[in-house]
């Protein structure tokens, strides 16, 4: 057994001579644990799943401990992962050397890991394709596919131009001179590529997969994606013909023409058919789920046996699978999490583990010019990508960052590089620096993107957009969101309370346009999409319950106010935290005056608290920080009042409590737009402090007093409007004397925020329950107010200079 001992690696305890014999054909699963032989205890590396474990706690461990530290300075944990790779490669712990012979001579202890490895990988790249929105990556004009297709060529045909250059300079001895021009065009090749789902990974990381810059860079790398895939063809064919046999060459491109066409006329159209036949609000069947995953496994292996990178079989039939539910969002559900936190670490750590760094400086004169190659053409498609953006008038801010992203390198990139590896197409030398290069590129390129790009910078309000400055002919141009069935009565109700039949106190006033938008959190899809509700609509879509409800109730909304009011209907399907960003697009785009959008609050049909939807809020705060106009939100506890028909004579009591501040007067505003309505009474109540007003508070108390001496002076002589003034001292008294107008009224309109000087709200801070609703706000729509009383916070467009 001495020269059994001698293949051990030094450096690790050798196994026991009792327990294991090298050069068995045969090997063990499990130990019997740690104290099978005490004296040493890594006998128990001789058995594969003990050996397996090790080695995914190792990696798991230095994912962890690298993170803990590179989170801080903003690096995404995808550097993280190779990182944990590099530590366990030769140049530290060498784990790939370690783990070699532990089984046995005739099987490589690394398979097990190498299976986990490149399943996880599989797995992961099929829920990318499954996640991408078809439609919203090739449907944008032709500026993403001139600027993809500039990517893409220049930088391949540059690249190509200097393949040759030097050639006879190189060192028979780091590779022979055939290989060499092929090592460099797998370079230039893997520097043009950008690939599709690596893009929209850095998206998602940079939290803009629903911006206009994300879209385009998606919509760009979708492109390029495509003449990747065809690029990568024809390469491999030319290599095949010329250095293996002409008779396989032939046969692998007719087995990629068969594959492609069995998922365009087969697994499509029978994913389609699944998610047809699934009832709708049913739960997809597992065995079309377990199918399908089965399906790209195949697919992949299937792609390797014809010598094509094993991802690509997988990515393909995801790009198959119709995303969204049912699905869709099913195979997400059931396998996301498992893939990208626990398969996707372990696939980047393993391929990442072969990279020697000592050997790259030992070779660095003979891979120099291959670092010079890299570098080039680097700035090649940097430039490439710039110009077209300038060319199309994109800002050199947002042109610049588009550039960076086209250069972005990831995930499939690391599986490119393995497979040129495994071909021999890369020496040792070339591979770790290209790992070295995808490292260092992952980790500096977010962070000046994150540093360039701002998504807020678009809602910065220079022009004013709210209901305050809107000219009396003007349309009034409001946005209602919509979370959940239960939203679509009491944003109709208070529709109903702003619109009015025509007459002669008001047939100069524009209409109430009205948008009408359903938000639906994204699943199954890695792309946000907004559906507009037309004749163009999917059928699928429009055979949603919940939308149909909506759009019936919203038109029959729009015929009772015929000339009046105007309404079109969206669906966002949105990630959770960006829900915002779809909202303020949308308001943006349709130069919408206010956004309306319920508090989250949820009460019973009998006026009874029931819940608070946490995600609903959180979108609610967004908003009132980044909102492009006035934003109102809508606490309704259904007051039957408020859902009685327009030809009605039920008179509606609508109460506006007035403190002072830009809120305050947006809050006046929207009332006025109410009075209008012969079904409303007004009522106005100006709570004051009896202080005098700080000198620096001098303009803005003479806009308050500007405001409601216009409202009197409009409405003075109707039955209909009240003017009353209280002086409110401490804060029990605000809470008493807001509590009494709330049980004297159905619907009161409240401003947002007041000011610090202007009234004393001791006591009342502390005990909030909806912080964005303010201090006012959240009195009216408290669990413990027993009146149905429905209340409308009010923030006026915050302007910037």
């Amino acid at each position: 057994m001495s020269g059994s001992a001698a293949l051990a690696p030094p450096s690790w305890p050798s196994l026991s001579d009792a327990k294991v014999c090298y050069g068995a054909a045969n090997f063990n699963i499990s130990s019997f644990g740690i104290l099978e032989n005490y004296k040493t205890p890594s006998v128990i590396f001789g058995y594969a799943l003990p050996l397996l474990e090790m080695q995914i706690i190792l990696i798991f461990v230095l994912i962890v401990s690298c993170h803990m530290f590179l989170r801080f300075i903003g690096i995404p944990q995808f550097v993280s992962y190779m990182l944990a790779g590099f530590i366990l490669g030769p140049q530290l712990i060498d784990l790939v050397d370690f783990s070699t012979d532990r089984l046995s001579l005739d099987l490589d202890g690394n398979v097990a890991l190498e299976s986990v490895a490149k399943f996880g990988m599989i797995m992961f790249t099929f829920l990318m394709g499954v996640k991408t929105n078809k439609r919203a990556a090739f449907q944008t004009g032709k500026r993403p596919i001139v600027i993809a297709v500039s990517s893409f060529v220049v930088t391949m045909v540059t690249g190509m131009a200097f393949r040759n250059f030097r050639i006879d300079k190189v060192d028979p001895l780091y590779m022979p001179l055939r290989l060499a021009p092929t090592e460099r065009t797998v370079i230039v090749a893997i520097q043009a590529l950008t690939m599709l789902p690596v893009v929209t990974h850095l998206i998602h990381e940079l939290k803009i997969p629903n911006s206009e810059l994300g879209r385009l860079a998606i919509s760009i790398s979708a492109f390029n994606d495509l003449l990747a895939f065809i690029n990568l063809m024809c390469v491999s064919y030319i290599g095949t013909y010329r250095y293996v046999s002409p008779r396989i060459a032939n046969r692998d491109a007719a087995a990629m023409i068969i594959l492609v066409l069995v998922i365009i006329f087969i697994i499509r159209p029978t994913a389609q058919r699944i998610v047809n036949i699934t009832p709708e609000g049913k739960a997809v069947r597992k065995l079309y789920v377990y199918g399908t995953i089965m399906t790209a496994i195949a697919a992949s292996i299937y792609t390797t046996f014809f010598n094509q990178i094993h991802v690509l079989g997988a990515f393909m039939v995801g790009m198959a699978i119709p995303d969204g539910p049912p699905l869709g969002s099913a195979l997400e559900a059931k396998f996301e999490s498992l893939a990208t936190n626990v398969f996707f670490p372990i696939s980047i750590a393993v391929m990442t583990m072969k990279g020697d760094i000592i050997r790259v400086l030992y070779a660095f004169d003979d891979i120099s010019f291959n670092i010079f190659l890299v570098g080039f053409t680097l700035v090649v498609k940097w430039t490439a990508s710039f110009v077209p953006c300038l060319i199309f008038k994109l800002p050199t801010r947002e042109s610049i960052i588009i550039a960076m992203i086209m250069n972005y390198k990831g995930f499939v990139d690391l599986c490119f590089i393995q497979g040129a590896v495994n071909k021999w197409n890369l020496s040792q030398a070339t591979n770790t620096f290209l790992m070295m290069y995808v490292l260092i590129n992952a980790g500096i390129l977010p962070t000046i993107v994150k540093a360039l790009y701002d998504p807020k910078r678009k809602y910065i309000g220079y022009v004013k957009r709210d209901v305050m400055h809107l000219k009396s002919n003007s349309d009034l141009k409001i946005l209602t969101c919509l979370h959940r069935p239960d939203n679509i009565s009491g944003m109709i109700s208070l529709l109903q309370l702003l619109s009015s039949p025509l007459s002669n106190e008001n047939k100069d006033r524009g209409v109430i346009a009205v948008t009408v938008l359903h938000l639906v959190k994204l699943a199954g899809r890695a792309f946000p999409i907004l559906v507009p509700h037309d004749k163009h609509s999917k059928p699928r879509l429009l055979q949603n319950s919940y939308i149909q409800t909506m759009m019936l109730a919203f038109n029959e909304f729009q015929q009772e106010n015929l000339g009046t009011t105007t309404v079109n209907s969206f669906t966002a399907f949105s990630i959770e935290n960006l829900m915002d960003q779809d909202i303020c697009n949308l308001a943006l785009d349709n130069l919408t005056s206010m956004i309306i959008t319920p508090s989250g609050r949820k009460w019973s049909p009998d006026g009874s608290y029931e819940s608070d939807d946490i995600m609903i809020r959180r979108v609610n705060v967004s908003l009132l920080d980044r909102a492009p106009c006035s934003i109102g939100v809508l606490n309704n506890r259904g007051y039957r009042k408020l859902k009685s028909k327009k030809g009605s004579n039920g008179t509606v009591k609508v109460g506006v409590i007035f403190i002072g501040g830009k809120d305050d007067w947006e809050a006046v505003s929207i009332a006025k737009w109410m009075r209008q309505n012969p079904r409303v009474r007004l009522t106005v109540i100006r709570f004051l402090s009896g202080k005098e007003p700080a000198k620096s508070k001098n303009w803005e108390y003479l806009v308050d007093n500007e405001v409601l001496n216009d409202l009197k002076a409009t409405y003075a002589s109707a039955g209909s409007f009240s003017y009353t003034e209280k002086i409110i001292k401490g804060g029990p008294a605000v809470a008493t004397a807001v509590r009494l107008a709330a049980e004297e009224h159905d619907l009161m309109i409240v401003g947002r925020d007041h000011g610090e000087d202007s009234l004393d709200y001791s006591g009342l801070v502390e005990w909030m329950e909806l912080p964005e609703l303010g201090v006012i706000g959240d009195l009216l729509a408290s669990k413990e107010l027993g009146t149905r009383v429905s209340v409308l916070v009010v923030k006026q467009q915050q302007q910037h200079e």
